[in-house]
This record gives C-alpha cells, structure tokens and sequence, in this order.
C-alpha cells in the first residue's frame, strides 16, 4: 500500500487522511520567524546525551568518536529533509490532503499500520525522553540538597528526595504543557538555550584549564567492539526526529527551512563536538559516565548541574508536543484537549517515579525506537513516495539506510535486553 501520484482522481486512503487541524499546527495563525524556528530546532535536538558524549570518546577514541558524531549529525538532516520533501511532495500532488505530522506522513505512504507504526514509537521515544529528563533533574537537586556522607539515604518528611522533586516538578508541569503551540513555546526555548549554552560553556572552559594542567594520556581510535556503543550514543545524542514536521509546518518562511536545520544541525554538531572532546582531553581515562561528575562538589558544579536542571525542565513540554499531537488526534479528532495533556504529565510522572533503572530502559527505546525513527523510516517512505523517480543512486541511498538501520536496531535491541537480564539474573 504505497503512495501513488496518479491517485488524486481515486478514492484511495491518502485521500482519507484525517485533517489534523490541532493549534499545534493546523489552525493557528502564529508562524515562527526563522530565529524562533533555529531555537526551537535547537532545544529539540539537545538533551540530556550531550552529558555522556566525553565518555563515550573516552571508549571509541576521540577520533573514532569525532567521526561517527559527525556522521550521524550528517545523516540525521538528510533523513529529516526526506521526511520534509516526502510530505511537500504528496501535498503537491494532492492538493485536499495536508500531511502535518509524521503519523500522517505515515498514513498517506503505508495506511493505518503506517500511522500506528509512527505513532507508537513517537510516543514512548518522545515521553522517554522526558521521563529521563525528570530522573535527571529529581536525582541532580537531590545530590546537590540532600546527599551527605552521614546521610547517604535522606529522608524529606519519610519520602525520597526524588519523588519529592519529582512532584516538585509536576504543577509547575502541568502550566507549562497546557500551552497549545511550539510558537507560544519560542520564548521558553530560547531561554532554556541561553542556559544550556551558559552551562556547557562552563564546562568547556573549566576542561580546557584542567587539560592544560593535567595533560592526560589520550586515545584516538577504539576498539571495534565500541564502535556500536558510540554509534548509540551519537544516535541518541541527535533526537528531535519527531519534531521536524511539526517545526517546519510552523515556519513562516518555508523555503528557508532546509537552511535553517542545516544551519541548527551544523552549529549542534560542532557544540557536540567541542563538548565531547574538551571533556576527554580534561579527564582521560578517569572520564566519567556524565561529565559533571567530574567536577566534583562546589559552587562551579553546582551552578552547571542548577543550569542543565532548568533546560531540561524546560525542554519538557516541546519534547511532548508530538505525544499530544498522536493523543489528540487519537481521542480527540484534532481539537486541543487540556484534560489529555495533564493526564499524560501525570502518567509520564508516574513513569519515573517507579522505574527503578532507567538507563537500561533508555538504551533499549533509544536502540530500537530511535534508529527506526530517525533513519529507517524516513528513507522507507521517500523511497515509497519518489520510487518512480530516483536515480540508481537515490534508491542504493535509500536502502543502504533502510538495511543498515534494521541491522543495527536488532543488534542494539538484542543488546540491551541481554544486558538487562543479565542484570536481572
């Protein structure tokens, strides 16, 4: 079930698709200027794997690591130009059908099991992320607040300082994800990127002072057993693939939006880059899972660990937007739904008050969900949609990705789950 250009006279399912007329993106009048649209690509894509990335050099080398961060970065903004010139061209083609999300993207190429396919994986990545983004900031003011040598298991009022953080976070929550649309968001993007890019900042000039003093020994290529950890890690590193369509729909100028995402995804690249390497060359072997640790206790910590709470707390609501879009159109036929909003915060925050382990749910989603996302399905539907039309290279283009990412998502999968039963065990 493919799509079609000679199928606009038909009665086929493309022309069924349901109009997703939500103020996300469907009815509102409010376009993003391309500054609003840079920092909105911006503060989707960066999150909290920036923090494991001098880590992950320290394992594949900090050449190795260079080179795979630079090309899954390439690779990312030509899966989401794919997606980008997928919907323009059936839009062109047939002029009743408006493809706002990924899920309709998925629809008017494969039909309801494309739609349920995207919708699915969109919606455990994305709340995913978030979930994560809450344990990181519960667990971060908890060691900064609570912890003590004498005290390892705090108690505030007899509940965990994490859950009292986390449900700290969840009224504050519920105003912030009631906001209808990525451009009344803009503000709060921006802002969170000035944090964002305050804290790395501070991290990269405290390693460049540490490098200058300690000059640790440093590798430059891994081994071949961590070229898919690294590989992971810089897939993970670049999430957002679920907000192009959204971004893009939004964008008051749209023929400049190529631009702008390469612009975005060239500047995050080198940010990425810069961060992973300065942290390598400060701490060497001693590098740490998550580079603030490295720092130690004190105010310089503290005040970068505060910083990256806050642009995480405030990346929340536009890394739910998609999941909104999916539930919305799903229970609500498109119409803005507060009461839907506020019951998946609340599910989102149960979530992570009981998952007892995150990381290892997160390398799972991340090495299923996001290399189906972000690679494999993007090149399945161009390839669909442009099939009578692509050169011989296009179309190896296209199945090389679609091949490599299913290989490398059933390794990653298997992977994972080993590791978390061998936990288990």
């Amino acid at each position: 079930m493919g799509f079609e250009k000679d199928e606009a006279s038909s009665s086929s399912h493309v022309l069924s698709i349901p109009r997703e007329d939500t103020p996300l993106i469907g009815k509102t009048q409010h376009l993003s200027s391309p500054s609003k649209t840079f920092a909105n690509i911006f503060i989707a894509i960066v999150g909290a794997g920036v923090l494991g990335l001098p880590y992950t050099f320290k394992r594949t080398g900090w050449v190795l690591g260079s080179i795979m961060l630079f090309s899954v970065a390439f690779l990312t903004y030509h899966c989401m130009m794919l997606l980008v010139y997928s919907r323009r061209r059936i839009e062109s083609q047939l002029k009743a059908v408006k493809v706002s999300s990924f899920g309709d993207l998925g629809f008017a190429v494969c039909g309801p099991v494309g739609r349920f396919a995207v919708d699915a994986m969109i919606v455990l990545s994305q709340a995913g992320f978030c979930i994560s983004y809450l344990i990181f900031v519960a667990n971060t003011l908890a060691y900064l607040f609570n912890y003590s040598i004498t005290k390892p298991d705090p108690k505030i009022l007899g509940f965990s300082p994490k859950s009292v953080y986390i449900w700290g976070c969840f009224p504050f929550q519920l105003g912030l994800n009631s906001i209808p649309t990525l451009t009344l968001l803009a503000p709060l993007s921006i802002f969170a990127d000035i944090v964002d890019l305050g804290a790395m900042g501070v991290v990269m000039v405290e390693d460049v002072m540490i490098y200058l003093t300690n000059r640790p020994v440093l590798e430059m290529f891994g081994g071949f057993n961590v070229f898919f950890y690294g590989l992971g890690v810089a897939v993970y590193a670049f999430e957002g693939i679920g907000m192009v369509l959204p971004l893009e729909s939004e964008t008051r100028d749209k023929d400049k939006f190529g631009k702008i995402l390469g612009l975005a995804m060239a500047f995050i690249s080198l940010m990425f880059g810069a961060f992973g390497i300065l942290g390598y060359f400060a701490f060497g072997e001693d590098t740490k899972d998550i580079i603030t640790t490295n720092l130690g206790q004190g105010l310089l910590s503290s005040l970068v660990q505060i910083g990256l709470c806050i642009n995480l707390f405030l990346t929340f609501p536009l890394m739910m937007n998609p999941v909104y879009e999916v539930m919305e159109r799903r229970f609500c036929e498109g119409s803005y739904c507060l009461w839907i909003r506020w019951l998946v915060v609340l599910a989102v925050t149960f979530v992570a008050l009981v998952v007892p382990n995150f990381a290892d749910f997160l390398s799972l989603v991340g090495s299923s969900v996001c290399i189906i996302l972000g690679f494999v399905l993007p090149a399945l539907f161009h390839l669909i949609v442009f099939k009578d039309e692509l050169s011989w290279n296009g179309l190896a283009f296209d199945s090389a990705l679609i091949v490599m990412g299913t290989v490398f998502a059933v390794y990653g999968t298997s992977s994972s789950l080993m590791e978390i039963l061998a936990k288990k065990a």
